[in-house]
């Protein structure tokens, strides 16, 4: 193996690496887990040659035993969302070719009619998933090792091919800028289908011979108790957690608010990303903990690109510099680059920068231009430190820390029997960062409750993309060419 990540978990071996309701495993626990799962999705075969192996399976050391499996077997791993309905997991299963697919048994019902209605194999983790190869490949780093779906200005979702080399180089890159170490225990709060989760936490922690401590599922008080264990000295989190946080220690009792901000206070670090942090968030989170949130930059594309220090200080609003091997410009509408005061383009190039996007040559030549990544994010330097000014395009929506697509959304909802047209749009909003809205026209004389648009639309968007409030409009305001003026729908939102 010339993977990084494996030789590290030899090297601790006898280490604790995750800690789950299953129990407490050791790196020895996860090598020999994983290489059993290798063995048995090779079944007989030398190597599965970048096969795509899509998963579904809750936070649990079985999740990282799956996910290492497919690595350590040569395949490409292709985790879904546990929260995702059947027409965006078929869509991702569909789109990135997956031979196989993995579930644990409480998403038997979900993905096995999936699996059948694609003729693709079907493996449940409750299976004796052990099998007897001789050997298991040689997995070189330049090859593919993961996809990760991000919403793009196109509409559908775009696979994100990562290779093992992209992920060692952002993963060495944050253990470096973060001094992550093998004396860390961080609690991995975040879903497993997204870089933040996979590599900012899980990876990081696990290439540092660290502990990473899962939980299924986000709940506030379980995170609050295992935080006032005073254990921890690492938390990551997207700023709607930190608001929940909060509201739980406001409402709990003085003294438990007293071993809450203990807790807080014996980690080292606590890191907030995925959507702009409100001031206020910031400043609540610093007064219970003691902690100036440290806020970073990074996509799904790119991995992190540009943090605040750990040492030293930290403004809010901005996102500070360019982590280690990687380099950033601003340019403008020209290509040009701008000189510092000026906004302009955020372009990346790094060697953490993904390969393309999966089978879509077209949309992976328009994202480079001379070979640096184009985020299509605004920024302006202000005393040699990034702030971010938000999207070149209103389409996507960042909201509680995920990237989604309001073309893929308004494609959906065009579906429903009573909605003639409809847009979809971003709404600034403190907690969320942006709150996903939608102005709907519908046909003749229909009518559409919330309620039962929202019950219609939980069968086919997943729960984050849902408008969490629709206004009814006789027609939607265009330009002189017939496109929608979306700033003008989203002051109708803020009247």
């Amino acid at each position: 193996m010339n993977i990084q990540l494996f030789a590290c978990a030899q090297e601790y071996s006898s280490k604790v690496a995750i800690v789950s309701n299953e129990g407490t495993f050791t790196y020895q626990d996860l090598l020999n887990a994983s290489s059993g799962f290798a063995k048995f999705l090779l079944l007989g075969e030398d190597d599965l040659k970048e096969q795509r192996i899509a998963f579904l399976i809750p936070p649990s050391f079985e999740y990282v035993a799956v996910q290492w499996g497919i690595w350590r077997a040569g395949g490409i791993a292709v985790p879904l969302c546990t929260v995702h309905p059947r027409p965006e997991l078929e869509y991702v299963i569909s789109n990135s070719g997956a031979s196989i697919v993995i579930a644990n048994p409480i998403f038997e019902k979900l993905l096995r009619p999936i699996s059948e209605t694609l003729n693709i194999k079907f493996i449940l983790t409750s299976a004796t998933l052990s099998g007897q190869a001789s050997s298991l490949p040689a997995v070189d780093i330049g090859r593919r090792a993961l996809i990760l779906y991000t919403s793009g200005t196109t509409g559908k979702p775009k696979g994100v091919v990562i290779t093992h080399g992209n992920i060692q180089a952002q993963v060495s890159s944050l253990i470096a800028a973060w001094e992550w170490s093998s004396n860390d225990r961080i609690l991995h709060v975040l879903p497993l289908h997204h870089i933040h989760g996979i590599i900012n936490v899980l990876t990081c922690a696990l290439g540092a011979g660290a502990e990473c401590h899962l939980i299924e599922k986000f709940n506030a008080d379980i995170v609050w108790s295992r935080i006032c264990n005073g254990d921890l000295t690492l938390f990551m989190a997207v700023p709607t957690i930190y608001v929940k946080l909060i509201a739980a220690w406001k409402s709990a009792s003085q003294d438990r608010q007293i071993a809450m901000s203990q807790g807080c206070a014996k980690m080292r670090l606590m890191v907030s990303g995925s959507a702009a942090l409100p001031i206020q968030v910031l400043n609540q989170w610093k007064d219970l903990s003691a902690h100036v949130l440290l806020e970073r930059y990074g996509m799904t594309e790119i991995g992190m690109a540009l943090s605040n220090p750990l040492r030293g200080e930290r403004k809010h609003g901005s996102v500070g510099f360019p982590l280690p091997q990687v380099e950033v410009r601003l340019v403008d509408e020209s290509g040009q680059v701008v000189p510092p005061g000026m906004p302009g383009e955020i372009q990346v190039k790094s060697p953490g920068v993904f390969l393309e996007y999966w089978q879509n040559p077209e949309e992976t030549g328009k994202a480079f231009c001379e070979g640096w990544f184009c985020t299509g994010d605004y920024a302006v330097v202000e005393d040699s430190s990034y702030r971010i000014l938000g999207r070149i395009s209103v389409d996507i929506i960042k909201t509680g820390g995920y990237k989604v697509s309001a073309l893929e959304i308004e494609e959906v909802l065009r579906t429903h029997p009573n909605i003639r047209d409809c847009t979809v749009v971003g709404v600034e909003d403190p907690e969320w960062g942006e709150r996903v809205c939608a102005a709907l026209v519908l046909r003749g004389s229909q009518t559409l409750t919330v309620e039962s648009f929202r019950i219609w639309a939980k069968t086919q968007l997943a729960v984050y993309k849902i408008p969490t409030q629709i206004i009814i409009v006789e027609e939607l305001p265009r330009n002189a060419i017939g496109k929608v003026t979306k700033p003008t729908v989203i002051q109708y939102f803020r009247s």
